[in-house]
């Protein structure tokens, strides 16, 4: 039988001591994981308030947090095939205001303006699939959609 040095157990206690955890030199974590830096509009998820949110597509499913007087922008791209449906409002703390711009076919935009001090809900939505231009072509009926909870203080 092999006998084990006291060097060996230790090394191995160590190494299994290790497994499963990662660390990227950072000794002031406490081994908790940071979230990645977000790319997305100012005032998104927690942050401050901001007084300008610039909104897409990937932000569905955040809340985002705009100072009274400020203006919150929405630009959805979508194409001829898959249109994304106008923006819905839903609260009144967010005033309509001119977006300023063209927009493409099936792109949705639009722009507000914090009036007041709440909480509204901007929604739309656009098919998953584009409409059969032929028949006995696949069609399906799936949605997609798009939800942002906009904070005014």
């Amino acid at each position: 039988m092999r006998r084990t040095t006291p060097l060996a157990l230790a090394a191995a206690a160590l190494l299994l001591a290790g497994c499963g955890s990662q660390s990227d030199g950072d000794t002031g974590s406490n081994g908790k994981v940071s979230p990645a830096p977000s790319s997305h509009a100012p005032g998104t998820d927690g942050g401050a308030c901001a007084s300008q949110a610039e909104l897409k597509a990937a932000d569905d499913g955040h809340t985002v947090c705009v100072t009274k007087g400020g203006e919150v922008r929405v630009t959805l791209d979508g194409t001829r095939e898959r249109p994304w449906k106008p923006v819905s409002v839903s609260g009144t703390a967010l005033k309509g205001i001119n977006a300023g711009f063209v927009i493409q076919p099936g792109d949705a935009t639009a722009a507000y303006q914090a009036v007041s001090a709440g909480t509204v809900r901007l929604t739309s939505s656009r098919p998953l699939c584009a409409e059969p231009t032929a028949p006995g072509q696949v069609s399906c009926k799936g949605i997609q959609e798009w939800s942002v909870t906009v904070r005014v203080r």
